[in-house]
């Protein structure tokens, strides 16, 4: 359904058979009923006009009453319904074939695989002057591209999205959790299935590939786990995450290896909730101590973490430099390959990739100072105890 804002586009980013064809086909046929008589259809490529917006199983050809729907002049490359109404179909490959023609809409699908998205749209903007307020509606999956990022800020655009997942009830049984299977929540996967624009700022100290080529399906015997917390600075419902992140290591000096297991991180969390999951954590990862941020705090913190799981051992450390200070050293880490993820974590990922970055998130990295904690701990701290457990 279109948005029910004011718009002048609307931008419909969904993964890879999420249904934005068939929404794009919708909102035209509901345009033709509404009496708009010229429409323009861009595609990549004439042949993904035919094929996918007019010929396809969603495409206008396929969609409404039989008695309704437009017949197509392939030697002309337009389509025609019985109420005057004509679609004409144009390639991004070709933007000069936008010049001189002018609609009441236009539909463009798979805007961020255009040849020239940028060029395109301003082409075809321009050729949107009939009608008291012609409107145009771009369907694609996302990329990060200049094009794409621009007009996700504009205020005249409408932004809607949708992953592969929910519409599972219309595609091949199966194909969903065989995707999950392959690509789960790597970068591929985000951007394809679940229809997210996935992007690296510049001056963010990781990259997405840089955290690709991190991640391993197997685990070393570890020597050492601990649990790394940044906890919120207040109590308040209102607060910050709780950073919360299972690490191990083996091996020792340069050759030590860093492995993140998991990222528990959640918020906003009370003192009792936090100090709960660091005690279920403790347990679950037959962890060997607790490495907490005691900034703001310091004695309360023990404290509510020795009230969850009174023999807890915990050590309490202290910022004396900024955060980005801190994380250089540990991005430099992943930067030679002494870093690893054990599965995705695409939160912690998202903090990472956008951290030292200039204009980022302005709330806490708090996911990225817990990882900071963890691996500073493992790889970066001489002093340790070796790993024993009461049997």
């Amino acid at each position: 359904m279109p948005p029910t804002t004011d718009w002048l586009i609307w931008l419909f980013l969904g993964g890879r058979g999420a249904g934005k064809t068939r929404a794009g086909a919708e909102w035209i046929r509901e345009q033709i009923e509404n009496g708009f008589g010229r429409i323009a259809l861009i595609g990549p490529t004439f042949s993904d006009v035919r094929e996918v917006m007019i010929e396809g199983v969603s495409g206008l050809l396929s969609i409404g009453p039989l008695a309704e729907r437009p017949r197509y002049e392939v030697s002309r490359k337009r389509l025609v319904w019985d109420n005057g109404a004509i679609g004409y179909a144009f390639s991004a490959e070709d933007v000069d074939g936008l010049r001189g023609p002018q609609f009441d809409c236009a539909w463009g699908d798979e805007f961020a695989a255009w040849s020239d998205p940028q060029n395109g749209l301003d082409t075809l903007r321009m050729g949107l002057r009939l009608g008291e307020k012609p409107q145009l509606m771009l369907t694609t999956t996302p990329r990060p591209i200049k094009a794409l990022k621009a007009l996700i800020t504009h205020d005249q655009v409408a932004v809607t999205h949708q992953p592969t997942s929910q519409n599972k009830d219309n595609l091949a049984p199966g194909f969903i959790a065989a995707m999950q299977a392959a690509y789960g929540q790597s970068t591929l996967g985000r951007q394809e299935l679940d229809g997210v624009l996935i992007d690296d700022p510049p001056g963010a100290l990781w990259t997405r590939s840089q955290i690709e080529a991190a991640c391993v399906n197997t685990l070393p015997e570890l020597e050492r786990i601990i649990i790394a917390i940044d906890p919120p600075a207040t109590g308040k419902p209102t607060a910050d995450e709780c950073g919360l992140v299972v690490a191990g290591s083996t091996g020792q000096g340069i050759q030590a290896r860093a492995y993140i297991l998991a990222d528990l991180s959640f918020g906003p969390a009370m003192p009792s909730d936090w100090a709960q999951a660091v005690a279920t954590a403790f347990e679950a990862y037959q962890a060997d101590s607790v490495i907490a941020e005691a900034n703001q705090g310091g004695d309360m913190v023990r404290s509510v973490l020795m009230a969850a799981h009174c023999t807890l051992p915990v050590r309490l450390v202290h910022a004396t430099r900024g955060k980005h200070i801190r994380a250089e050293p540990v991005a430099a880490l992943y930067a030679a390959g002494r870093v690893f993820h054990r599965g995705r974590f695409a939160a912690l990922e998202d903090q990472m990739c956008a951290f030292g970055a200039p204009g980022g998130s302005k709330s806490s990295p708090d996911r990225v100072d817990a990882l900071v904690w963890a691996v500073t701990e493992l790889l970066m701290t001489r002093t340790g105890t070796p790993r024993l457990r009461q049997l």
